[in-house]
């Protein structure tokens, strides 16, 4: 698959700067990427990084207090870096509860590569790292020929892969993975994240889990959630990072040991 014809840059300019960060997907829907990302952002900010969420295409809304809010961007401003807006996090936020080329068709809009591209640009001039989340799993479509892999490739950041840890979740996982290396994306680390306390076997399903992925990809685990109760924002996005591999983040990262 080609890229829109707006991804690139225009001969003889300046590449765009590289981007800091990683982009987070899952192995499906609602797998954890946002308790994921977000304790991911709690981590760096422990670091002393300014780090912020980038949630390019939110579908799924709910008023509150009379404003239209999508619960995963609010959730990633909230465990950001406070010196960015949350529209700057969620630039482009869908009220129906769908996929996101369906919920933009019912509102008659369309997702500009071009925008989200740039959008993740102009959000990393004002911080040190970027955690972008993706909508859905690796392949959901977002225009008629291109999808969230395409806007993964664009913006060049690692991958980490959300294995939600459930029935299945090992072939989910192995396969996303190979169709992550098959569009030619960076795969920088996974976290398993349990959705099932009661899953039968949950300790083996991990422990395949780590070892094809180190033995397929050579892929670091980067920490392994429990079924985690529900909370604030800032509470779940702590309460994530605790469980979270210093050490193996520091490397996903380029920092320094601690």
């Amino acid at each position: 698959m080609t890229l829109p014809s707006s991804a690139g840059h225009t001969p003889g300019q300046t590449p765009r700067q590289l981007l800091k960060g990683c982009f987070v997907t899952g192995t499906d829907t609602e797998v954890g990427k946002t308790r994921v990302s977000a304790g991911l952002l709690h981590w760096l900010g422990a670091q002393g990084l300014r780090a912020a969420g980038y949630k390019a295409v939110a579908s799924g809304m709910e008023q509150v207090d009379g404003r239209w809010l999508n619960e995963d961007v609010q959730t990633l401003w909230a465990a950001g870096w406070p010196g960015v807006r949350p529209e700057q996090v969620g630039p482009l936020q869908l009220r129906t509860a769908c996929a996101p080329h369906i919920a933009a068709a019912l509102e008659g809009r369309q997702i500009d590569f071009a925008a989200l591209r740039d959008g993740a640009h102009a959000l990393a001039q004002q911080v040190d790292c970027v955690v972008a989340e993706g909508a859905g799993g690796l392949c959901v479509p977002l225009g008629p020929d291109w999808d969230s892999s395409d806007l993964m490739r664009a913006l060049g950041l690692p991958l980490v892969l959300v294995v939600g840890l459930r029935l299945g979740c090992i072939n989910h996982a192995l396969l996303t993975a190979e169709a992550i290396l098959a569009r030619g994306l960076r795969l920088g680390g996974w976290v398993a994240n349990t959705l099932d306390a009661d899953m039968p076997f949950l300790t083996e399903n991990i422990a395949t889990l780590q070892h094809e992925f180190a033995r397929r990809h050579q892929s670091p685990c980067l920490g392994v959630l429990p079924r985690l109760a529900p909370a604030g924002a800032a509470q779940m996005a702590q309460a994530a990072a605790t469980h979270l591999d210093d050490a193996a983040l520091r490397r996903l990262f380029g920092l320094a040991p601690a």
